[in-house]
């Protein structure tokens, strides 16, 4: 599902970012290969328009700073449509706007996002937490920027910097994030890619308030001590991404299996906050197995 699955525009919140810029390089990668090969090559399925669909399973905290897990489906859909590459963002998308040379050194990563917040809207498996009451869902929307560099170390390798920055329009915690990542692809063979990806989020007072903050109420309902969140750097983290494709050549689309392995650090007051250190954990580590068609 390669969260890509295999694709050419840059991205990874499963990370969200790292997923795309996987996407991004594999695409390049294919038309690489097709174009070194003798006698001339066959069209390579990411030419033109393509759709890779996929599904899979997530293991992670059943929120940010939890200490209990939960499983949950997650659909994928990616592909490119006269130029335009969209992608996956966790639960939401993100469009890269600009039409990049093909074979080009740098590729530009421009466009709109939008991403949907759960956190403790559901799942909520603490008892304690559960007494703080459900938050409201959210709805993130923003823009990406970013620039992939390609051929790198080898010619088939490319490493990817953006950063999104998202604002609320739901009316739950109508704050802002900003989240810089880093991703370095390499595909090991013809069937084979990884990508490993390092990325952070900055989080502005609203959101650390609505998150992470404790009021007299809320300390009275769970027993939990007042505290007050403040902005800051709410987590650092990597995110390692496996694409294997199942009939051994990436270049004719069909059926590939993907696995994400994930570890975020939460920081500053998410970690501070009694939701994480009383009653959770600032280690966050999250998986995923998927699958996906690409045509």
């Amino acid at each position: 599902m390669a969260h890509e699955i295999l694709t050419k525009s840059g991205k990874t919140a499963c990370s969200i970012s790292f997923c795309t810029a996987l996407f991004l390089s594999t695409h390049a990668y294919a038309q690489e290969q097709e174009a070194q090969q003798r006698p001339p090559a066959r069209e390579s399925v990411f030419d033109g328009d393509y759709l890779t669909i996929g599904a899979g399973a997530v293991v992670g905290p059943s929120y940010t700073g939890s200490d209990d897990y939960t499983v949950s489906p997650i659909p994928v859909i990616i592909g490119s449509v006269a130029g335009i590459d969209f992608q996956p963002r966790g639960p939401g998308f993100a469009v890269d706007v600009i039409s990049d040379k093909k074979d080009a050194k740098i590729d530009y990563i421009l466009g709109p996002v939008a991403v949907a917040r759960f956190d403790r809207h559901n799942s909520i498996k603490d008892d304690v937490v559960k007494r703080l009451g459900k938050l409201d869902f959210a709805l993130e929307l923003g823009g990406v920027a970013g620039i992939q560099v390609n051929r790198v170390l080898h010619g088939y390798d490319s490493l990817t910097a953006q950063m999104d920055m998202r604002w609320d329009v739901a009316g739950a915690h109508n704050g802002m994030i900003v989240y810089p990542s880093l991703t370095y692809f390499t595909p090991l063979s013809r069937s084979v890619a990884v990508s490993l990806s390092v990325s952070a989020e900055h989080i502005d007072d609203d959101f650390a308030d609505y998150y992470f903050s404790i009021d007299p109420a809320g300390s009275t309902a769970s027993g939990l001590p007042v505290f007050e969140a403040q902005s800051g750097w709410k987590n650092v983290g990597a995110t390692l991404f496996t694409a294997i494709d199942l009939d051994g050549d990436v270049t004719n689309g069909g059926f590939s299996i993907s696995l994400i392995g994930s570890y975020s650090r939460l920081l500053g007051d998410a970690k501070r906050s009694p939701v994480t250190s009383i009653r959770g954990s600032s280690n966050q580590f999250s998986g995923i197995v998927g699958i996906g068609y690409t045509f």
